[in-house]
């Protein structure tokens, strides 16, 4: 598969703007050039060699926000796409196994799940359990288990059926090892599919939240909190926003292409999109090669 996988221009695009980005969520407080949380002068600069992006309404360096806010909505953004991932995941393997009953209990749990709203979701549990980051990364979290739990359970579903899954199970493999030697591998590639995908809608619903001012309070800097005091000043400074917005952006449009390339290399569907590019791209080089050398395609052609 991973063969497969380099092989597309489109997976280096988005790993290389994953790349960067988990940097920012890494590094980004020992890259800002100063410290994010004192103000200065002058307020609502423009952009200049002193503050490559101006100054915010405080006279805080913008960038140094900027930066040093990538930690908490990058890697926020991680934590709730691992929290559905185990959350999710555990239960629709065991669901295929358990019997009836435990899978329609998780199911039942599951579709309660699906109708609750995200943002009102996590905002009452973090008035229940108090407004704080973790609170609302396990909200949220709980909120996305049922995209895992169903892909999970129907990639186990269509593996426990086959043949050499029941010949393991009347050769007397305990359920644990079928799990572990044939269910999980044929579940790794869907699961990473909804985990980039999940991913990407906890960047944007980390951000929307402390664009409300749930989870990390001011004037602690995050992307979404940025955007939120920016939309103040807008006669100040239009352009502002820009910069939170962006990063948020190219952030999912990376989560979302890895999906899709994932998707385009996994099963057979994967083998054959190959197959049919690599043929185009033979025909392009015979194309290419006649047009150099007409005679050699003459003779070709003759023959």
């Amino acid at each position: 598969m991973f063969g497969r996988l380099i092989r597309l221009p489109s997976f280096w695009v988005s790993a290389g703007i994953l790349l960067c980005i988990l940097f920012l969520g890494v590094f980004g407080k020992l890259l800002a050039p100063d410290n994010p949380l004192t103000g200065g002068t002058p307020i609502l600069a423009s952009p200049s060699g002193a503050h490559l992006l101006g100054t915010d309404y405080l006279g805080r360096d913008v960038l140094s926000r900027i930066l040093a806010g990538a930690p908490v909505s990058v890697l926020s953004a991680f934590e709730v796409a691992a929290i559905a991932l185990i959350v999710g995941t555990i239960p629709g393997l065991l669901s295929v196994y358990l019997g009836r009953v435990f899978e329609w209990f998780t199911l039942r749990i599951m579709d309660t799940l699906i109708a609750l709203p995200f943002l009102v979701f996590a905002v009452a549990m973090t008035a229940l359990l108090g407004n704080g980051l973790q609170q609302a990364m396990l909200a949220v979290g709980i909120l996305l288990a049922p995209m895992f739990y169903r892909v999970s359970r129907a990639a186990a579903f269509s593996v426990s059926s086959s043949q050499y899954v029941e010949a393991a199970v009347l050769s007397g493999a305990s359920t644990s090892w079928v799990l572990r030697r044939h269910i999980g591998p044929k579940v790794i590639a869907p699961v990473g599919i909804a985990f980039a995908n999940a991913t990407g809608v906890g960047l944007v619903i980390v951000a929307s939240l402390t664009f409300l001012g749930i989870g990390v309070q001011p004037p602690a800097p995050t992307w979404g909190g940025l955007l939120s005091s920016d939309l103040g000043y807008l006669s100040y400074q239009a352009w502002a926003p820009v910069f939170p917005v962006v990063l948020i952006m190219l952030t999912v449009l990376a989560l979302n292409l890895m999906a899709d390339v994932l998707r385009d290399v996994s099963g057979e569907s994967g083998r054959i999109l190959l197959r049919r590019r690599e043929i185009r791209k033979r025909r392009k080089r015979a194309l290419h090669g006649a047009r150099v050398n007409p005679a050699v395609a003459g003779k070709a052609g003759s023959r």
